[in-house]
């Protein structure tokens, strides 16, 4: 059984460096992992990257800065709730430390997206598309079996996991140096892409292979596999995963709305499905009231959802709570949110059918899809090219308008150079790919300032 008194670390990842501290001036190690990504490029760059629909004109949805926001207000909710119960069940060495699991599981919530590229869900299967269906094949036999599983599955997840780890040009060694328990927070599938059934998540490239193994043996998860490697969870996953399960379907159903796909009367009965007729009448009641007294449907909408997101955290806690056991074995199997019952469940689920029936294939998710796919793979291509045959004239020139960060060297290997410009594809705005593009295929020509 996993120990809290190891789980919950303030040593940091530093190459080189075994200070463990939990507090620091006025802030504890945890509250600066926060503070260090709310502050971070990557993070602000999710303000330009899709979420489900296209960056909005006059009418404002969800992007990936919104969404991971909202994610990490409802994982410090739920973090709260189980640091409560941690109290009542274990004894712990320094027991004020479990103060910090909401901000722990929040801070993770802020960082969940980060390794996802533009163009939403479907970037992420447009660079993997490149390397097992467009012109990327050729490089599967200059790659080891376990390299190739990396390149040709992309996985946002294993790579939000590098950008907080990985020592870029010019930054110092250990990334972000996060917290061990943040960065283990994270990592939705603690297994590389070798232990991944075709098609599904892992948690971490073979470069960052033994960065995992380390942050694992310095919290006790327990392993369960090592050729490949695999561990299990470390529990406050669950809280992150339920976070955003939260956030992501009540949220999208709440945009439809807005952009008139769902009609009023279709949104309202959608999520009034959430309420039991016996064993809420009292939420009914008060929703009854409101909407008498609230005029602006966006308004009745927006409380509807409120509602129902703080029925659900309530739901995962106690879900958390009830398995508390098996997840502190290793033994759990699914998600928090795939074990509601009753109403929840009902409701829940029936978002999720209508969201891939009517939400995620509209022609406008449909379009920057397509547009998502042309864009990258060009990129990609010409990018690759550049760094397997950088003596060319046009290869030096692309490489030239390289950010530093993402140089390459001479003598890294090739599955180094091709990560690296997958580091630079998957790290670009919506906005900063297209225009990328356009200057590639010369539709565009940069303007003289």
């Amino acid at each position: 059984m996993m120990d809290w008194n190891k789980l919950l670390s303030s040593r940091r990842y530093q190459p080189g460096s075994t200070i463990t501290m939990f507090r620091s001036h006025d802030r504890s190690q945890f509250q600066r992992d926060y503070d260090r990504l709310i502050f971070s490029s990557p993070f602000r760059r999710l303000q330009n990257k899709t979420q489900v629909f296209p960056l909005p004109g006059n009418i404002f949805v969800h992007n990936r800065l919104t969404h991971s926001l909202e994610v990490a207000s409802v994982g410090r909710s739920l973090g709260n709730k189980i640091a409560q119960f941690v109290k009542t069940k274990e004894a712990l060495e320094h027991p004020e430390i479990l103060e910090e699991i909401g901000t722990i599981v929040s801070t993770a919530c802020l960082a969940h997206d980060l390794g996802n590229p533009p163009f939403g869900h479907s970037g992420e299967e447009a660079i993997s598309y490149f390397f097992t269906e467009g012109e990327g094949q050729y490089l599967k036999k200059l790659l080891t079996d376990e390299e190739w599983a990396d390149i040709s599955h992309f996985e946002g997840n294993a790579n939000a996991f590098r950008l907080l780890t990985h020592s870029f040009n010019g930054r110092r060694p250990g990334g972000y140096t996060m917290t061990f328990t943040t960065l283990a927070s994270i990592v939705k599938y603690p297994f590389e892409s070798k232990a991944s059934l075709k098609g599904h998540k892992y948690g971490f490239f073979q470069s960052e292979k033994e960065i995992y193994k380390e942050v694992a043996e310095e919290l006790g998860i327990i392993q369960l596999n090592s050729k490949p490697l695999q561990y299990v969870r470390h529990p406050l996953v669950y809280l992150v995963e339920a976070a955003d399960d939260i956030c992501y379907q009540i949220m999208d159903i709440e945009d439809s709305h807005k952009l008139k796909i769902l009609s009023y009367d279709e949104t309202t009965r959608i999520l009034l499905n959430f309420y039991d007729k016996d064993t809420d009448k009292e939420d009914l009641k008060t929703i009854s009231r409101t909407f008498k007294i609230v005029t602006d449907k966006n308004e009745c909408i927006a409380f509807l959802r409120a509602g129902i997101i703080n029925k659900l955290i309530n739901a995962c806690a106690d879900i958390f709570c009830q398995n508390y056991e098996a997840i502190m074995n290793g033994t759990f199997q699914g998600s928090l949110i795939h074990h509601l019952t009753g109403t929840n469940k009902q409701a829940y689920e029936t978002c999720t059918e209508l969201a891939y029936s009517r939400i995620y294939h509209t022609n406008i998710v449909t379009q920057i899809q397509i547009a998502g796919f042309k864009i990258l793979a060009t990129i990609l291509k010409e990018y690759i090219d550049a760094v397997l045959k950088p003596e060319t004239y046009y290869a030096r020139n692309i490489l030239s308008v390289m950010p530093e960060q993402y140089k390459v060297h001479q003598d890294d290997s090739i599955y180094t150079k091709i990560q690296t410009v997958t580091d630079y594809v998957s790290g670009m705005t919506d906005s900063y790919a297209l225009n990328l593009y356009r200057k590639i295929k010369g539709i565009e020509l940069p303007e003289i300032r």
